[in-house]
């Protein structure tokens, strides 16, 4: 079971509106995870993890070798492709996703603190990302305020 997929210039740039509050200038998305984590390229050939259910842009590697070793992993694949958590939606649940879908919770788990397979669900990837981002932007802003 592939563990990643591509979409449009335009899924990503409907799914990437939401999060204008992180620095994602000079970044281009190059691929997600099965749960719409976005792996994206820098200028410099390095390379970012938007996490979706923390709300967090992470540099993570120089390269993109570098990245591709690290999915490689089994641990890579828990923490940066939720892999346990998507094989068990397929094969347990049953759920299969169609070309522009992702797999979400709902509700995320920045609201419920679940990662329960059972509030697995299939939806468009770019209302996931971008529903993710409007509501950390949410969370951050009224946390601080």
């Amino acid at each position: 079971m592939e563990l990643t997929k591509q979409f449009s210039d335009d899924q990503y740039a409907v799914a990437l509106e939401s999060w204008s509050w992180l620095d994602l200038h000079g970044k281009t998305p190059r691929f997600a995870s099965l749960f719409g984590n976005i792996f994206l390229e820098d200028e410099h050939g390095g390379w970012w993890f938007l996490d979706t259910f923390g709300g967090e842009l992470v540099s993570g590697w120089a390269s993109r070798a570098e990245l591709i070793a690290a999915l490689e992993t089994e641990e890579g694949q828990d923490q940066y492709l939720l892999g346990v958590l998507a094989m068990a939606a397929f094969h347990r649940r049953g759920l299969s996703l169609g070309d522009d879908e992702v797999y979400a919770y709902a509700p995320p788990p920045i609201v419920t603190g679940s990662f329960d397979v059972e509030a697995i669900q299939v939806f468009r990837f770019s209302v996931v990302v971008n529903t993710a981002g409007q509501l950390h932007r949410q969370l951050r802003s009224s946390s601080a305020g």
